[in-house]
């Protein structure tokens, strides 16, 4: 399969391109991204939740110019919600609009392209190198599931019976993550490049809020990202993500705060910490998150 020649062509010029879309990816993650991309192997992406990892996905959409085709997994999730549907209530007027004598002539046509609903799987085949995919959360689908991904990121082709096989004229970039609720097979892992996501230190935390909320102070940023290292260090239910980092930050921003006092934190609290007993902890340990952990 041919592909386009990329935007970038060095790990450095990546790595500064998606800061330039406001993603800051440390040197092993750019390597990653940047061998995906050019080797043409999907990148399996694997870390706590709200580490950035989706983000990967839908900052290279940006960077690159392309539709991001996102596959969110599910317990459940099967080969026709992930590939291809028939539109059963548009065949259904249809065949009501034909008359008797015409539908058993006409009955093939109930199996077009006009009925066919495209799933993202399809859909990415299609497009091809116009396409970013993002395979979200695979961990939460069955081994079964995992197994027919695997079989269509080997290809990048399917035959739907009614309609003939249907083939990528070129790759698209692929980007599955998991949280790791659940181990993936050597099978599938085999087939990807894969680079594990860790909670970002505290100098790139801080980078990051002032890079996706600007208008955030550098102290207050500072003080919101040592706090949350130190609600990472107890014992929670969940910890609070990247994401959860900058929803703080605003917060305190748009409450006009510059720093963070445990007065505030209080105040503030659900925007980043989102379990009830989690809350309770760390209400009752609020001096140990916030000034200077005491």
């Amino acid at each position: 399969m041919s592909r386009r020649p990329l935007p970038f062509t060095s790990v450095d010029e990546l790595q500064r391109a998606l800061e330039d879309h406001t993603y800051l990816a440390d040197r092993g993650l750019a390597t990653a991204i940047y061998l995906s991309l050019s080797l043409g192997k999907p990148l399996l992406l694997e870390g706590e939740a709200g580490v950035g990892k989706t983000e990967v996905a839908k900052t290279l959409s940006h960077l690159l110019g392309r539709d991001l085709i996102r596959l969110q997994c599910y317990e459940g999730i099967d080969a026709s919600q992930a590939l291809y549907e028939w539109n059963y209530s548009r065949q259904l007027i249809a065949v009501r609009a034909m008359d008797a004598a015409d539908a058993a002539t006409h009955v093939e046509d109930l199996f077009g392209e006009d009925f066919l609903v495209e799933r993202p799987l399809l859909a990415a085949i299609r497009a091809g190198e116009r396409a970013v995919l993002l395979v979200d959360e695979l961990d939460r689908a069955d081994d079964e599931f995992e197994a027919f991904l695997l079989e269509i990121l080997s290809e990048f082709a399917v035959t739907v019976p009614e309609v003939g096989r249907v083939a990528a004229a070129s790759t698209p970039a692929v980007v599955v993550t998991s949280n790791r609720t659940r181990e993936l097979h050597d099978a599938l892992k085999r087939r990807c490049l894969y680079h594990w996501i860790d909670h970002p230190g505290l100098d790139r935390e801080v980078a990051i809020v002032r890079a996706r909320a600007p208008h955030v102070s550098e102290s207050l940023a500072r003080d919101v990202a040592q706090a949350v290292s130190r609600l990472r260090e107890l014992d929670l239910a969940k910890l609070p993500g990247v994401a959860e980092t900058i929803d703080w930050a605003n917060a305190l921003a748009f409450l006009g705060a510059d720093g963070l006092t445990e007065s505030l934190a209080v105040d503030t609290l659900g925007a980043v910490v989102k379990d009830h007993e989690d809350q309770e902890l760390v209400a009752s340990r609020l001096g140990e998150v916030v000034g200077d952990g005491g």
